[in-house]
């Protein structure tokens, strides 16, 4: 049973207030998202420069920078432990822009994608350093609502990033994609620089050492709730991954019309804003449980009735991108509230815990979304068979994690406001 959530405010008094903190996590998390959503525009264009030939190798420029980032999260956590989130986060900023400059002279698709990796082990401090800070100030129902408006603020980027990239792809080459993610990053960089104090207390700083960060490793792995609710979570948004992926593949082969792909972009992604908005609102008042196992629920049928659509034959446009933007809904309600159950039992060991959650369930989205991807061959069911597969081993998880008794709330709801 886990202990009565408490809140806990900045300890720095110059610190941002709460909405401009929300917005600085939201940034935060928008450099990732802006790698990967500006990108999928430009994925052909950049294959066809640089002398890409099998079209699902394109697919790659996405895969390598989720690969890379999952791994980058094993470093980042204990870093932070151990010198604070402040330093580690400026720095890691600094690497992503120069990693993005880099990519944007690349000569080759082989050097385009070794900046690619870089770029999103760079990223992943994004990742861990949000979340630890979130949770060096918040816990319980409260961090799952902070961590639902950060993801409003972020989520608007899949609506823009999609039309913002074919927008500078009319006016300039693709490179220039990389020096606005570079420049982004570095603005990023210093308004965290001038206004995001140290969170972690002093006294809760951890040696390095593999001993220590083993022992922590073994907790996060152990622990039912951290590790079942991580993997289940990953199980979800890897058939999410798969779409990323085969997204611009479908739309221009399948529905012939790659002219509306930032509309029909806009609208999917458009959904998972409205769902970090509605989690926002309701997520104190149900409790994380209630809501994300509902939405769980509901994803799985709707992945049903998307396969009997597809093998109907009655698939369109049209019911693909409605049906899939209820998919990306339910995807933002499981999120947010599956994190932030993960991470409630790991609050002395936030920054790893972060890192080891955030490797094993990157690794477990990237393998099933490159395999969705890479099973692409002129129609939907590898994505919408995929996403089904994926959907079901996320409630097996949670079914495990629960032993069984979902829906249940396990923290007391909050009788102080956030501020």
């Amino acid at each position: 049973m886990n202990t009565p959530e408490t809140h806990t405010p900045d300890r720095t008094p110059s610190g941002p207030g709460f909405r401009e903190f929300v917005a600085m996590m939201a940034a935060l998390m928008a450099v990732n998202a802006l790698s990967i959503d500006i990108m999928l525009p430009a994925l052909s264009v950049i294959g066809r420069d640089l002398g890409v030939t099998v079209e699902n190798h394109q697919q790659l420029i996405i895969a390598i920078y989720l690969g890379s980032f999952g791994v980058g999260q094993l470093f980042y956590g204990p870093l932070a432990d151990r010198y604070g989130r402040r330093s580690v986060l400026l720095t890691s900023m600094l690497v992503y822009a120069l990693m993005s400059f880099i990519a944007a002279r690349a000569g080759s698709f082989e050097m385009l994608l070794v900046a690619r990796a870089f770029q999103g082990m760079a990223a992943a401090a994004t990742r861990i350093l949000s979340i630890s800070i979130i949770r060096d100030r918040f816990s319980g129902r409260r961090m799952a609502r902070v961590m639902s408006l950060a993801f409003l603020v972020f989520l608007s980027v899949p609506v823009i990033a999609p039309t913002l990239g074919q927008l500078m792809l009319l006016v300039a080459p693709w490179h220039w994609i990389f020096y606005f993610l570079g420049g982004f990053s570095l603005l990023v960089m210093l308004w965290a620089g001038l206004r995001l104090p140290e969170t972690l207390d002093p006294a809760r700083r951890l040696p390095i050492s593999i001993r220590a960060t083993s022992a922590a490793a073994v907790k996060v792995v152990t622990n039912r709730y951290s590790i079942g609710y991580s993997i289940a979570s990953a199980c979800a948004f890897g058939g999410m991954f798969g779409f990323l992926n085969s997204f611009p593949q479908i739309i221009e082969h399948v529905f012939h019309a790659p002219e509306l792909f930032a509309p029909c972009f806009a609208i999917m992604g458009g959904m998972m804003a409205v769902a970090a908005l509605v989690n926002s609102r309701i997520v104190e008042r149900l409790g994380s449980r209630l809501v994300s196992h509902s939405a769980l629920t509901a994803l799985i049928f709707v992945c049903v009735l998307k396969l009997v659509i597809v093998l109907s034959g009655w698939e369109s446009l049209i019911s693909f991108t409605l049906t899939s933007g209820i998919t990306f809904f339910l995807i933002g309600l499981i999120g947010s509230n599956f994190g932030s159950m993960a991470m409630e039992p790991m609050g002395d060991l936030a920054g790893t815990a972060s890192s080891v959650q955030g490797f094993l369930g990157m690794m477990v989205s990237t393998v099933i979304g490159l395999a969705i991807g890479q099973s692409f061959a002129g129609s939907t069911i590898p994505l919408t068979a995929g996403w089904l597969l994926s959907s079901l081993a996320a409630l097996a998880l949670a079914l495990w994690v629960e032993r069984g008794r979902l829906f249940h709330a396990h923290n007391p709801r909050p009788t102080t406001p956030a501020h």
